[in-house]
């Protein structure tokens, strides 16, 4: 299995394909198979994209974490990673809820390395008391799928979820639940007590090919908080999506695929003009 040793942790990485790369960071808890379920059907009809999934400390097959303190030290170990994997080229990054965080302070330390970012229901404000949120709402709810799972299977389910069916349980089982079953979770509450950066994020305009995806009933991060980053983002796309929650990826399946191509024709348009 291929690890990469940084300073104060060792991370798990699969890489897939060739060509530009793209760094894919998971969010808080689960592992490399959020990002690489939603992912990989895209890349599967394009080509010349080398895609690196990540296990954060902390989370997957990650190891010999236990002298990271905070976020800060989260983000030290990605940039680390991405000297070592990507250590001469640009690259474009891709994260999901912590991993948009996480992404946000990339684009803070190196803006002139990243080409092109995607936030998939991004954190925005790291104290979960001062989010703006929205009301729990179930959209959709299959009552075949709440008799064919245990009580506490679908209550879990029905925590964060928006839309409840076979398909999106199925992808939530396989893409989220294996990796939340993996998270060293003492060493993810002491993450928590220093959850926030330690620097300021309001940097320079990101002037690259940028995408927000943000579900409307996500009331986990909510979608408010990331419009008031409208003017940061001079090149950024931002999608509040009907139907869809903290698993925005999996609610709403096409139109997810629909706007990370584009996002990604983005991308490629902007570097072959270079």
């Amino acid at each position: 299995m291929p690890f990469c040793k940084v300073k104060q942790a060792e991370l798990y990485y699969e890489e897939v394909g060739t060509g530009r790369p793209i760094v894919l960071i998971h969010g808080f808890t689960p592992d490399h198979r959020l990002m690489s379920g939603c992912m990989e059907p895209i890349f599967q009809e394009r080509t010349g994209w080398r895609r690196i999934y990540l296990d954060l400390p902390g989370m997957g097959r990650s190891r010999d974490y236990a002298d990271i303190e905070s976020t800060d030290g989260m983000l030290e170990a990605v940039l680390e990673l991405i000297d070592k994997l990507v250590p001469e080229s640009r690259f474009a990054v891709a994260g999901e809820s912590y991993g948009g965080y996480l992404t946000r302070g990339i684009l803070a330390r190196h803006p002139e390395r990243v080409e092109g970012a995607a936030f998939i229901c991004p954190m925005i404000v790291p104290e979960y008391d001062q989010r703006e949120l929205p009301v729990q709402t179930v959209i959709h709810e299959d009552p075949a799928l709440k008799a064919e799972l245990s009580s506490e299977e679908y209550e879990d389910f029905r925590t964060m979820g928006v839309v409840l069916n076979q398909r999106t349980w199925e992808r939530y089982s396989e893409e989220i639940v294996t990796g939340l079953r993996m998270a060293d979770g003492a060493f993810l509450d002491k993450i928590r007590t220093r959850y926030g950066f330690s620097f300021p994020l309001e940097q320079e305009k990101f002037g690259n090919p940028s995408l927000f995806l943000l579900g409307r009933q996500d009331t986990a991060v909510g979608y408010a908080d990331a419009l008031r980053l409208l003017e940061q983002y001079p090149r950024g796309t931002f999608a509040v999506m009907d139907r869809a929650g903290h698993n925005l990826q999996i609610e709403q399946e096409e139109a997810f695929h629909t706007l990370i191509n584009e996002w990604l024709d983005r991308v490629e348009e902007a570097r072959d003009k270079e």
